[in-house]
């Protein structure tokens, strides 16, 4: 609730600033990227991990594996100087396995996990709109901040056991985001681009549905507010304009 409240502060004050006028900071506009430009790109992610009898402070026998996969399409068209619309694909699946793993807390405290999985895949599309900004009149280099709106959707479950002791959760995920994400450009060609960017502000919405060995059902229901940067979401991307 106090995160909103700032957030909401914030805007009411730059508002009353441009209702009174506000003061002339002498910031001089130039073209970086001109009207009637196309831009389409693509960022993509990828890790994987694996270990056998690993020990680590508390952690001891951890064997396992996982791997999360993120690729995201997207497109846009300046409809003026310096600020394009456009729209967003992204995929992302994500696999987990712990073979074992023993938390060892003392003589009289250790216990373990064995045969836990978890498995999630999903889709979401986002619509933004974009603004770019020289790095003083420089052509190659520029900073952007992209304000978006994101529906998601994603199929997920988590398992353990193995045989007929198998038993699992499978969940149903929706998602409604809005997100604001500064970034920098630098063109390595005159078409070609490298961008970087990380999530700042957002307001997530999130509905969970589950059902527990096909008779248990749950849900689940989360909303927030951030705003602060998140060091988990740095994207990399190539983009090209055309």
């Amino acid at each position: 609730m106090r995160k909103i409240i700032l957030i909401l502060l914030t805007f009411m004050c730059v508002a009353y600033s441009h209702a009174r006028g506000g003061f002339d900071r002498n910031i001089q506009g130039s073209l970086f990227v001109p009207k009637g430009t196309w831009s389409s790109g693509l960022s993509f992610s990828y890790m994987e991990l694996e270990s056998d009898n690993y020990k680590f402070l508390i952690l001891d026998k951890a064997g396992g594996e996982a791997y999360t996969f993120k690729i995201s399409p997207h497109a846009s068209y300046f409809f003026t100087d310096n600020i394009s619309a456009g729209l967003r694909v992204q995929y992302n699946r994500t696999f987990a396995y712990i073979g074992n793993i023993d938390l060892n807390l003392g003589d009289d405290l250790s216990f373990g996990i064995k045969d836990y999985g978890y498995l999630e895949h999903g889709i979401s599309t986002s619509g933004f709109i974009r603004t770019y900004m020289g790095l003083g009149n420089s052509k190659v280099f520029g900073f952007f901040n992209e304000l978006g709106l994101t529906y998601g959707y994603s199929q997920g479950k988590n398992y353990s056991g193995t045989g007929n002791d198998l038993t699992g959760t499978y969940q149903k995920v929706n998602k409604f985001q809005i997100s604001a994400t500064p970034g920098l450009t630098a063109f390595v060609t005159n078409n070609l681009a490298v961008e970087v960017s990380i999530d700042v502000l957002g307001l997530d919405f999130q509905w969970v549905e589950q059902v527990t060995n096909q008779v248990e059902k749950g849900s689940f229901r989360k909303s927030s507010a951030n705003f602060k940067i998140n060091i988990f979401s740095v994207n990399i991307g190539l983009c090209t304009y055309f």
